[in-house]
């Protein structure tokens, strides 16, 4: 399928139900006030404020019933809107279970020196910023619902081939029994006036299933792509215009396979299930804690409110004003430190002059409310409150801390069966596009095998503990206790290891034909 015809209506109309909802994700990822009440419809005025907001039905009437979504009079009322940022807390969370504690890249061991030189272009290609990438693209994905890495080489950049991140609101895939075997991404390269150049890369497979990549620059308006133009016709692209063909396609590089995996942040998705295109990108993190956390911020908000309104204040009658000049009013300064007494007999109440004011402020109120709405916000999003520093626990065992956080380690072994295979996938894609467009030498392209470890591990006593339990019970051989004390080592440095205690604690037994001691020689 080549690229999209000129004057396709973008983004593309089979999002349209969809990227509502990532944009409104990406606004409380993004957590500024100007985002969440852009998402949201929220708008400051100059004059009162209707009352009809209220009665609006549909779509818009619920936003604007959100805190976010409410009118502010900028004439009566002060823009106090205070956000809590649970929901990239909750987002970068996410990403430290799965890659706090890289996984490990290997590929089966062989009797040649092919798996060496393969195992040490995977090791590069973690140098080389491989984690990094999936971690970035991995915060980012919790947010909006998943996430696409794409293999990507440039010769003037690297002499290897890298992993890149595109975000799940610019692009529009295409999937078949649920597995990726298109998708078109799209950048905004300039936006000046009612002109918008756009660069849009299509991935897709060609007869021979190989991974195709066709470059295509669009000249339009902010709601349609407008007509193709050549790719020089701007810098970001002229680079491109030597590597392709006729049709915008890639020369080089076309190996067995896409180029680019979509990885769902979690699954199943509930509120796109009947979307053919939307029940296979996955669920956010942030879905259906929308309401909670926009209450979380209503309740912060209220105690601030209750700060500022709560500041102390003093009443004094009219006469002790000072007089600022015609037309300037009239003026109290609470700075001064000494007032001339004022002659004048003492008010019949026997009230004083001058009243303090000052108003409670209710803290615990609206604490206990936030605590309870962010314990809710957590737990819905599939997270235990100590995953988020909710509570102190002190010093524990990696096996105490694996039991208070049970729910994050569920919803982590949920994620890792999805990212696993991807990753696995996109390392094996990267050693034949190293392969092809590389000439790199003695590599093999073979499946990887990807190892997600354990983010908290026990201290070298208690595997110790351990260790000495097993040599005491003979429940386990010297490989098993070797590996189990270092997980961290490869199978030759095991096989070193164990090799070294056998050595130390072999017992010398005597040769049974040997000559007695003192005696050789002699017949």
């Amino acid at each position: 399928m080549p690229l999209p015809a000129n004057g396709t209506a973008w983004p593309p109309k089979q999002l349209e139900k969809i990227m509502p909802d990532i944009a409104t994700w990406s606004a409380w990822y993004e957590g500024t006030p100007e985002a969440l009440s852009r998402a949201y419809g929220g708008r400051t005025t100059n004059g009162p404020t209707e009352g009809g907001n209220a009665r609006l039905g549909g779509v818009r009437g619920l936003l604007r019933r959100f805190w976010w979504g409410r009118t502010v009079d900028a004439t009566t009322e002060r823009p106090d809107q205070l956000h809590v940022p649970i929901a990239s807390d909750l987002c970068r969370a996410s990403a430290d279970l799965l890659y706090a504690e890289p996984p490990t890249l290997t590929v089966a061991a062989g009797e040649d020196g092919a798996a060496t030189a393969t195992q040490e272009r995977l090791d590069k290609y973690v140098d080389d910023g491989f984690h990094g990438t999936l971690a970035t693209g991995a915060e980012v994905g919790a947010a909006l619902s998943g996430r696409y890495h794409r293999v990507t080489w440039d010769q003037a950049v690297l002499d290897r081939p890298f992993l890149t991140t595109v975000d799940a609101d610019a692009a529009l895939p295409e999937f078949r029994w649920g597995r990726l075997v298109a998708a078109t991404f799209w950048h905004v390269l300039s936006a000046g006036g009612q002109t918008v150049y756009r660069h849009l890369e299509r991935h897709e497979l060609d007869a021979s299933g190989n991974g195709l990549i066709l470059h295509g620059l669009y000249q339009g308006t902010a709601a349609d792509l407008g007509m193709a133009v050549p790719l020089t016709d701007h810098a970001a692209t002229a680079g491109l215009a030597p590597l392709v063909d006729e049709t915008g396609a890639l020369v080089g590089g076309r190996t067995p396979g896409l180029c680019v995996e979509y990885i769902p942040n979690q699954t199943p998705q509930r509120r796109w299930r009947r979307d053919p295109i939307g029940q296979y990108l996955g669920r956010s993190d942030l879905d259906g804690v929308e309401q909670l956390m926009d209450a979380l911020d209503e309740a912060y908000s209220s105690l601030m409110r209750d700060v500022r309104l709560g500041k102390s204040r003093i009443i004094v009658p009219q006469h002790m004003l000072t007089n600022t000049g015609p037309g300037q009013g009239a003026g109290f300064n609470l700075d001064t430190e000494i007032y001339e007494g004022l002659s004048m007999p003492t008010p019949e109440d026997g009230k004083d002059q001058i009243t303090p004011q000052q108003f409670s402020i209710r803290v615990d109120e609206h604490l206990r409310t936030c605590a309870d709405l962010t314990l809710r916000i957590v737990q819905t999003a599939g997270y235990s409150a100590q995953t988020l520093g909710e509570t102190d626990t002190g010093t524990m065992t990696a096996t105490e801390v694996h039991a208070r956080e049970r729910r994050s380690y569920l919803t982590r072994d949920r994620k890792i069966r999805l990212e696993r295979p991807a990753v696995a996938r996109l390392a094996q894609k990267m050693l034949s596009i190293d392969q092809a467009v590389f000439n790199a030498r003695g590599i093999i392209v073979q499946p990887v095998t990807v190892t997600f470890g354990d983010t908290v591990q026990d201290s070298m006593l208690e595997l110790s503990q351990t260790v000495q339990a097993l040599e005491i019970a003979r429940a386990a051989s010297t490989e098993t206790k070797v590996t189990l004390l270092h997980p961290d080592w490869g199978d030759d440095e095991v096989k070193a290891e164990v090799a070294l205690i056998n050595a130390q604690y072999a017992l010398t037994v005597a040769d049974p034909d040997a000559p007695p001691p003192g005696t050789e020689g002699q017949q």
